[in-house]
């Protein structure tokens, strides 16, 4: 029971801090801020998960492709034919999905840097000297870390090169 007993000194009653009302309004927006950076954080480790799985379908079909398009096209059957067709249709569909992924990336970069520059400009107008631009600007750092692709391209020949696709995963054909 004596554990459950609670001592004058354990007890810290709000009445006796000393914070100011800024004050924890201050702590309140520096825990929202980490919050979204922790966010922000989740959804690039997503973005980068979903393109690695793009990347490993692609590299997965593009070997398939590759045994049938070394196959002479003499010797090849009608079902070898289809299948070729069928794995470039393929390819195309997970590259067009990999820009939509890329083309996501960029704007959700982009609207996260106008948050960012809004938010810093509202804590610099509310707490000039205990929060101030530059630990906005720290933030701001910390959740563009993250490296850039490329977007991959198709030639006019309906091969799909997939150069600066996955970086190592893939390769050129």
């Amino acid at each position: 029971m004596d554990g459950a007993r609670e001592t004058a000194e354990d007890v810290i009653s709000m009445a006796d801090s000393s914070f100011t009302l800024e004050d924890i309004e201050g702590e309140l927006f520096k825990i929202e801020r980490t919050r979204n950076i922790l966010v922000r954080r989740e959804s690039e480790l997503r973005y980068m998960m979903d393109d690695i799985q793009l990347c490993n379908e692609i590299t997965r079909l593009k070997r398939e492709l590759q045994s049938l398009v070394s196959i002479p096209d003499q010797d090849k059957s009608r079902e070898d034919r289809e299948r070729e067709e069928e794995l470039l249709r393929q390819i195309n569909k997970l590259v067009e999905t990999r820009d939509f992924l890329v083309d996501d990336v960029e704007f959700e970069r982009l609207r996260e840097r106008e948050e960012d520059r809004e938010m810093a400009n509202f804590l610099e107008s509310k707490f000039p000297k205990t929060l101030g631009t530059k630990s906005a600007q720290q933030d701001q750092k910390v959740v563009s870390k993250s490296p850039r692709t490329a977007a991959p391209f198709i030639t006019k020949t309906g091969l799909t090169l997939l150069k600066d696709c996955c970086g190592f995963t893939c390769s050129v054909m």
